[in-house]
């Protein structure tokens, strides 16, 4: 026997029914506090340095943003060249 429900909801009804707290004013703190923050960044190595300063994420997470932020370097360095062959 297959049973499917749907519910029809906006976020914060499904939120508030879940009994989640509302952390979108913190939220909106933290987007606005790291978008000032990264507008002094201007190498990889300011933005790991940044990253270090944040680290509530530990050694594991900041080794994963390590990661991303190479992975964005070679990506933008690369996408200068181009790929197509005639």
């Amino acid at each position: 026997m297959k049973v499917q429900v749907e519910i029809d909801c906006s976020p914060e009804e499904a939120r508030s029914f879940l009994g989640l707290p509302d952390v979108g004013k913190a939220n909106d703190v933290y987007v606005e506090t790291v978008t000032k923050a990264m507008k002094g960044v201007s190498n990889p190595e300011q933005l790991q340095q940044f990253a270090k300063q944040l680290a509530p994420m530990g050694q594991v997470g900041f080794k994963l943003f390590q990661n991303f932020v190479e992975g964005a370097a070679s990506a933008a360095t690369s996408s200068g060249k181009s790929t197509k062959s005639d």
